[in-house]
């Protein structure tokens, strides 16, 4: 069965910087499109970033140029890699397999930016 687990998230003041991670399971992984998505507090599901074997890797406006994303096939495992942390970034974190709207995904893991 599929499973995705997320981790990395925590407490962070704004400018800092996390690393998440997520561990794949269940499925071959190398075959798959794996997205990042967050879902603020009382907000919808906002697409992140998306890493495509074929196409490499896309970011939404609101993140570009301070989050990199990344897998690894050989461990089954993606990351994302942020920098200059804003308020605005607090949200829950998850990775998906497959689309980024309907595709399966983890628990999260809660990121808080805050002073």
């Amino acid at each position: 069965q599929v499973q995705l687990v997320e981790s990395g998230g925590g407490l962070v003041q704004p400018g800092g910087s996390l690393r998440l991670s997520c561990e794949g399971s269940g499925f071959t992984f190398h075959l798959y499109t794996m997205n990042w998505v967050r879902q603020a507090p009382g907000k919808e599901i906002e697409w992140v970033a998306t890493m495509n074997r074929s196409f490499g890797t896309s970011y939404a406006e609101p993140v570009k140029g301070r989050f990199t994303a990344g897998r690894n096939d050989r461990t089954s495992t993606a990351f994302l890699q942020m920098n200059s942390l804003r308020p605005e970034d607090t949200a829950v974190y998850y990775c998906v397999k497959g689309a980024w709207k309907t595709g399966d995904r983890g628990q999260g893991t809660l990121v808080t930016v805050s002073s």
